[in-house]
């Protein structure tokens, strides 16, 4: 693999998107030692293939020269920790450093379209691909342990936080979009046994094609409803125990290489499952999902229920915490039926927020639409939703309160300037390590980059 296509793979796999343009570049970075740090090297194509990634990002602040002499300080500081690492005999198991190239690689491949993609852009199998990331990856995994045990003890107070909000400058403190509180009712009906069957049998038909010679890979791509896996073959890459649903973790780590399970019930819907490889407490291995759906009777039936409830809750016969309390047959109930921000935990959310969330989760779909048509205490009508579980049903939304746009202040916004907070004093925590570790550990740097402005003071050796 030449240079630049090494870069690429390593940039894309740092920010999970496919390289597109390592064949038009025209030149090779001219390679040399820029920096020793213990015993622990970065050479100039390190910073090159930094500073290409900070431009594919859309980086623009900075001279080119400034850039690098950054990149470069954060390399050092990265290498610091791995030194660290080393001195405190801090490790990462081959299963940790296995499962997160696993994890990044199977993004690309989602990504690219199919692993056969990838290996055709690089020139290499996939192990080989793997072979290359596996030192980048498990030095990233040991800075990351490093840098947990720097900041792990770092707190705020509520007066550290009062004192962050008065020091920054009313003209520097972020606009906040309107915030919206969102309660919901949700009828999820039954699914019958009928339709349990009928799915079982259509799978254990597939199976028996399989276990008569055609491809397992085929009819997952042709039959199988987990979109995450289904264009993949339904392969999952290598998994660790505690990351699958206990019935089908059960299934998979019971079966020999090459061996189809029976089908499995899990909350996801019905599954086979074909072994690929087993190293010690992680497996690999392809499945085919089939879902049971609600009938249109049972779905209609819970809409005409919402429709009643709605009436009532309109004509004042009852409240919408008490409908949800008494109807709801979502978890939100326990909250009064509260749609929780999963970006900050919170009660309320932003029509932004919602939108990010509808890419990523199907409970979310559409729900952005619905609210943006609601005053302050309206309810909506019954409308079709999609759980995260991939099960039909029917919800109605209350838009119970919501905050105007405004700029950030710490009566409103109080949990967000405690994180900013927080980040400033980790922040501090990790400079004044830095300083104290520096002064203590081996540093050259390359008379190129001497005269660069670095935020610490290292002490280099001549």
């Amino acid at each position: 693999m030449n240079m630049l296509k090494k870069i690429f793979l390593i940039i894309a796999i740092a920010t999970m998107v496919m390289p597109v343009a390592a064949q038009n570049s025209k030149s090779t970075p001219i390679d040399k030692v820029v920096a020793v740090v213990g015993k622990n090297v970065i050479l100039q194509s390190d910073v090159e293939i930094q500073y290409i990634q900070y431009r594919m990002q859309g980086g623009v602040s900075g001279t080119a020269r400034s850039i690098k002499c950054q990149i470069l300080e954060d390399m050092m500081f990265q290498k610091l920790m791995l030194d660290q690492a080393e001195m405190d005999s801090i490790s990462v198991s081959d299963e940790q450093v296995d499962a997160e190239i696993d994890r990044r690689v199977n993004m690309l491949i989602s990504r690219s379209g199919s692993k056969e993609n990838l290996e055709n852009y690089f020139g290499k199998s996939m192990s080989d691909i793997k072979d290359e990331l596996r030192d980048p990856v498990e030095e990233h995994l040991l800075q990351e342990q490093v840098q947990n045990d720097i900041v792990k003890d770092v707190v705020v107070t509520p007066t550290e936080v009062k004192a962050f909000y008065k020091s920054l400058p009313t003209d520097s403190l972020p606009m906040v979009n309107t915030q919206y509180e969102i309660v919901q009712i949700v009828k999820r009906p039954p699914i019958s046994i009928d339709e349990k069957l009928a799915v079982k049998d259509k799978l254990y038909q597939i199976r028996r094609r399989i276990l008569d010679g055609e491809s397992f890979s085929t009819m997952a791509v042709l039959y199988s409803e987990d979109p995450g896996s289904a264009t993949k073959g339904g392969e999952l890459g290598f998994v660790g125990k505690g990351e699958l649903a206990r019935e089908f973790e059960t299934a998979a780590f019971n079966l020999r290489e090459g061996e189809i399970s029976e089908v499995v019930e899990t909350e996801f819907g019905f599954h086979i499952i074909q072994l690929i490889e087993k190293r010690d407490d992680m497996v690999n291995c392809r499945h085919i999902l089939m879902s049971a759906k609600v009938s249109v009777e049972s779905l209609e039936a819970a809409q005409n229920q919402l429709d009643s409830v709605v009436r009532q809750i309109r004509e004042g016969n009852i409240t919408f915490e008490e409908a949800c309390k008494k109807f709801s047959d979502d978890d939100s109930r326990n909250n009064g039926g509260h749609i929780v921000n999963l970006a900050s935990g919170s009660n309320f959310i932003s029509i932004q927020d919602m939108q990010e969330l509808e890419s990523y989760y199907n409970e979310y779909k559409n729900l952005s639409f619905v609210i943006n048509r609601l005053d302050d205490g309206e309810i909506s009508d019954p409308v079709p939703m999609t759980s995260n579980d991939n099960k039909d049903a029917f919800r109605v939304v209350m838009v119970k309160s919501r905050i105007d746009a405004h700029r950030a202040n710490i009566k409103q916004d109080y949990d967000m300037i405690q994180s900013a907070a927080l980040q400033m004093k980790k922040q501090q925590a990790l400079e004044k390590w830095v300083k104290k570790r520096a002064s203590r550990a081996y540093v050259r740097v390359d008379d190129e980059y001497k005269d660069c402005e670095f935020r610490y003071d290292w002490d280099f050796e001549q």
